[in-house]
């Protein structure tokens, strides 16, 4: 298993206007609405650093919309040659993990492209204004590192834009599985 660390795209990026279907064909448009921040999960079924932080990040997640927080995992990999990525795959995910937010099918992966997202798992948060202010890890945790699954990256920054207080500059890469591109599809 190769790693492959976020591209980190530069802070202050708008919220790309986009339309993806989750599971059940229901649409979003990831920056419709008037919330506190946005999260963008960039997520799949089978990579072992998504496997590693599945059970805490789902109630961070879930615990973010309670805070006002729009809230999206997206699924950038094509699912054809990786069938543990399939939508019967993710729906079961959405169930044994409690997903209470929505797990999006990006099929074209034109989503990934435009987050500049390339692995698994990749976080970016916006706040009110639909800015990005921070990009990266979930926490210092990996499969085989022994650190505790703690989300702490993720928590101080929802928490952060909750208390109106500045986002701090200290932010990782992630590392995880690259984003499995379809044939001819990957950016350059």
């Amino acid at each position: 298993m190769s790693v492959t660390h976020s591209s980190m795209i530069p802070l202050g990026t708008k919220i790309p206007c986009l339309l993806l279907s989750d599971t059940n064909e229901i649409k979003y448009q990831l920056d419709k609405g008037g919330f506190n921040g946005y999260i963008f999960a960039f997520i799949c079924n089978h990579c072992p650093y998504v496997i590693n932080i599945k059970e805490k990040m789902s109630q961070i997640l879930n615990d973010a919309l309670k805070k006002d927080f729009s809230v999206f995992a997206i699924n950038s990999n094509d699912s054809n040659e990786y069938p543990l990525d399939s939508i019967q795959m993710m729906k079961k995910d959405i169930t044994e993990y409690n997903y209470k937010f929505p797990y999006l099918v990006d099929k074209d992966q034109d989503v990934a492209k435009k987050f500049q997202a390339v692995c698994t798992p990749e976080f970016y948060i916006f706040n009110d204004k639909k800015i990005l202010v921070y990009r990266g890890r979930f926490d210092d945790s990996s499969p085989g590192n022994n650190k505790f699954v703690s989300g702490n990256d993720i928590k101080k920054v929802i928490n952060c834009i909750n208390q109106n207080k500045p986002i701090s500059g200290g932010q990782f890469p992630s590392m995880g599985c690259s984003i499995k591109w379809k044939e001819g599809n990957k950016p350059n």
